[in-house]
């Protein structure tokens, strides 16, 4: 070990015995439940556009393709935020640059409300694509920083239940939106900017709703702390050791000290260590978990969901409805899982779910063959859908990911995997209008149905089970592999 890690570790002494000797639960739950906004954020911008895609395609004449790249502009968005975030988290520290991807959405919340044109909205969504892909990256890798082994999962996994609040969260304004413009068809006096934002052209105030969580969540940031993890790696040790003894109590300090102080290095993190034997496989999971996460085609009925349903005989309204339902579904499903996510374990979860996710998916397919006689049938399909993809891959891909890689390179390695994700995520729903236009609804699900079986072969063989283990442990496992 370097001399000047030696010197940092007996450093801590000094301060050691102003911490508390437990820990506080309440203060690690305060800094999980911030950073969890973050997919709040995540799930509210990525949902929202659901119950916006019928009339901006009405009202600017588009194509399906510019539908698609309507539905995408904000996900390409999301690759560039993605690309970036682990490096400037890494740099700089996660808690500012998620104060950076509040402000980022709250730009895109506003633009994406007041736009003059179409090419002013894909600008207004590109820009809140790169605040959700800088809050997917560093948003969980910062709860995984700090939370310990035996609770890391049910903690980590409280950021995918934000993201499905944000999700719920959506639905319901966008359906009581509709219903009170439908209702009040000449509020505010038929004029004037509430009138135009929230009558006339209701899929504005939709947009422009998501402005109060950005600034909820950018002021609460200013309540936490930098992670402790973070702080250490970089020379702060005094600082990352305080708030290690106030999250898990002085003793246990200690040990993730040393731990933390074992794995660092005098090098610099290079990008090319992932690329090395035992790693490459660890970055292989971790892409292999984000590319097959949003080829399950869950993002596909968040983007398209009312127009699902309508394809299926549903008008727009009930349609709505049943997504709202979706959205409860999902929610439920997130909190079990959060629940059993450490008892239970990843593998389980995530393996069995898949399993569940695969025969859903072709009942929806063959019943899309026989519309419009089944469509209560369909949306009883999708909704078991919806409770098997939230059980399994939906909650666990957040908890795993950045589980799996080293502390000196998991900013960057989030970045790969979540660049990976959001990339994905672009050409799926890119090419998914063009795609069911051309070979019906029922050969999308059963493509999807397809990609699902594969994917679950690939987590049976390569996905390991890190359930109560330490971070700096996990690491180890992947080095010992030749």
């Amino acid at each position: 070990m370097p001399a000047s890690i030696h010197s940092q570790s007996s450093s801590a002494a000094p301060f050691a015995g102003s911490c508390s000797r437990q820990g506080s639960l309440w203060f690690l739950t305060l800094v999980c439940l911030v950073a969890s906004l973050g997919g709040l954020l995540f799930g509210f911008d990525t949902a929202v556009i659901s119950g916006t895609v019928g009339s901006v395609e009405a009202q600017y004449h588009l194509s399906k393709l510019q539908v698609g790249w309507f539905t995408s502009s904000a996900l390409v968005g999301c690759v560039l935020g993605a690309i970036f975030a682990g490096a400037l988290g890494d740099r700089f520290g996660r808690k500012p640059i998620l104060m950076v991807s509040a402000v980022f959405l709250f730009v895109s919340a506003l633009y994406s409300a007041i736009p003059r044109s179409y090419e002013i909205l894909i600008a207004a969504r590109l820009i809140g694509g790169v605040g959700v892909g800088i809050a997917s990256v560093l948003a969980p890798l910062y709860i995984s920083e700090f939370s310990p082994p035996r609770l890391r999962g049910r903690l980590v996994a409280t950021y995918q239940l934000s993201i499905v609040i944000g999700i719920l969260a959506a639905y319901f304004s966008n359906w009581l939106l509709l219903r009170f413009a439908q209702a009040n068809p000449g509020a505010f006096g038929g004029g004037g900017v509430l009138h135009w934002t929230l009558i006339a052209e209701t899929w504005r105030g939709m947009f422009g709703a998501e402005m109060l969580p950005c600034v909820f969540f950018f002021l609460l940031l200013f309540l936490v702390p930098e992670s402790p993890r973070w702080l250490i790696a970089n020379g702060q040790v005094e600082r990352g050791f305080g708030i290690l003894s106030r999250l898990s109590g002085t003793e246990t300090a200690r040990r993730e000290l040393a731990d933390i102080q074992d794995e660092r290095t005098d090098q610099v993190a290079s990008i090319r260590e992932l690329f090395r034997p035992g790693l490459r496989l660890a970055l292989m999971v971790g892409c292999g978990l984000s590319i097959f996460g949003q080829l399950t085609g869950v993002n596909i009925v968040i983007y398209y969901g009312p127009s699902i349903l309508e394809e299926a005989g549903f008008k727009l309204g009930s349609a709505l409805q049943f997504q709202v339902g979706f959205g409860i579904i999902n929610l439920i499903f997130t909190l079990l899982a959060l629940w059993k996510i450490d008892h239970w374990g990843r593998r389980p979860l995530l393996i069995g779910g898949m399993g569940l996710v695969v025969i859903t998916q072709l009942a929806a397919a063959i019943l899309f063959s026989f519309k419009p006689a089944t469509s209560l049938w369909i949306a009883a399909a999708l909704g078991l859908y919806m409770a098997c993809i939230a059980f399994s891959i939906c909650a666990v891909i957040w908890v795993l990911t950045p589980e799996i890689f080293p502390t000196r390179l998991r900013g960057r390695a989030m970045s790969i995997a979540t660049f990976c994700n959001w990339g994905t995520n672009t050409v799926s729903a890119f090419l998914y209008p063009w795609y069911v236009d051309k070979f019906g609804m029922h050969t999308g699900f059963a493509t999807f149905a397809a990609i699902c079986f594969v994917a679950t072969l690939f987590f049976w063989k390569f996905v390991p089970e890190t359930k109560g283990r330490r971070l700096e442990e996990i690491e180890k496992v992947w080095k010992s592999h030749p």
